[in-house]
């Protein structure tokens, strides 16, 4: 039995706006047919009408679920050494407090219309939750380690975790380029080539990343203090971060994940040595983190394939990916169709998933969310109602 739903405005990303649209449904929540407001009035249906707009379900391209009880304990706008370093010293709980976390982190981000979600995971903490939800999820598993030494110790626990992920998605990335050393890189982009994986990191999220691959300054040289590494053997490279560590990833899809400090030069280095590359955007993190912004306006001047994200409730007060358009909306004069793009149809093309998820296409079971737009199309709450 097919259901109807109609609202102001259907948003089907593919096409254009349709105002009064008719969006016939399965019980399977497969799209059977879309409808103008003109031919549904011919055929005489039920139809269950809404003031606002019918979305796609959104995805969320970067998460850490397993940081979900760390909510509210490390104080806004420290920069991103000093959360880091808060991050190591207080993520440790007892396993209930951590899954009575994750499990209502993944209904909120469910309730908010989140259809399915790229995670990070250091563990596989997060499999049982994982295993019983609604959404579907990806798991990144962070390989870590700067000393190079440890490489192949370190993806060989990488790959353990990622084998106790299955039968769930999993691959194995690399943290960030402060964090992973060259050699452990050439084992992650090998493992990567040999599966077709997808490949997700931390990408130029603060001055200091920068800094310390340009001439080994900045406040990460504290970071490595405080964990006791010895990083005598590094030498600078004199370039950014992300000129340095790109190569390194020959051709996977790679999602490039903050992104806030990456300049001009550095996404023209991108488009001419990577051809498959995402650029991930979690405005909220960035405020509370390091109360800045990415260069958005650049962004969409290169006409890059932007994603968006939530990172983890460590860094973020909710999981709402409507939340962070509407952050992106109010600070960057974004226009909501093309933020909508990023929120669905981007992710879903990274994650693989467009066959079913990120359009209101017939054949796809993509959920439908009603938001609450102005006449200008400007989101005016981040609630969100789950049609389906």
């Amino acid at each position: 039995m097919l259901k109807y739903f109609s609202a102001d405005w259907i948003f089907p990303v593919n096409l254009p706006p349709i105002k009064n649209g008719v969006i016939a449904v399965n019980s399977h929540g497969e799209i059977e047919n879309i409808l103008t407001n003109a031919d549904a009035q011919k055929l005489n249906l039920e139809i269950e009408k809404h003031m606002g707009a019918i979305v796609p379900g959104f995805i969320n391209t970067h998460c850490h679920l397993e940081l979900s009880h760390m909510q509210g304990q490390i104080p806004e706008k420290t920069g991103l050494v000093e959360f880091v370093q808060q991050i190591i010293k207080s993520r440790q709980a007892n396993a209930e407090e951590i899954n009575r976390a994750m499990e209502k982190a993944d209904q909120q981000m469910f309730n908010h219309g989140i259809v399915a979600v790229g995670d990070i995971s250091n563990q596989i903490v997060s499999k049982g939750i994982k295993q019983q939800s609604k959404i579907y999820y990806h798991t990144f598993v962070e390989a870590m380690g700067f000393n190079p030494k440890r490489a192949n110790a370190i993806m060989d626990f990488a790959l353990g975790i990622k084998n106790e992920f299955s039968p769930l998605p999993a691959s194995v990335v690399p943290h960030a380029p402060y964090s992973v050393s060259q050699e452990l890189f050439a084992l992650i982009n090998e493992e990567a080539e040999k599966n077709d994986s997808l490949i997700s990191i931390h990408n130029q999220e603060t001055v200091n990343e920068n800094l310390f691959f340009e001439n080994k300054t900045g406040g990460f040289l504290e970071l490595y203090k405080f964990l006791g590494l010895n990083i005598s053997f590094f030498e600078p490279s004199g370039k950014t971060s992300l000129q340095t560590w790109l190569t390194y990833i020959k051709r996977q899809k790679t999602l490039l994940v903050h992104n806030t400090v990456s300049s001009k030069a550095d996404l023209e280095f991108a488009k001419q040595n990577h051809a498959d590359l995402y650029w991930c955007l979690c405005p909220q993190a960035n405020l509370y983190i390091e109360n800045t912004l990415p260069n958005v306006d650049l962004l969409m001047e290169e006409k890059v394939k932007i994603t968006l994200g939530t990172d983890s409730l460590a860094s973020n007060h909710q999981l709402n990916i409507l939340s962070e358009m509407k952050t992106l909306q109010t600070h960057k004069k974004v226009s909501f169709e093309k933020l909508l793009q990023w929120a669905t149809i981007n992710g879903a093309e990274f994650l693989n998933l467009d066959h079913q998820f990120g359009t209101i296409e017939v054949g796809k079971k993509p959920g439908l969310n009603l938001i609450q737009l102005s006449e200008e199309f400007l989101i005016k709450s981040d609630e969100v109602v789950k049609l389906f």
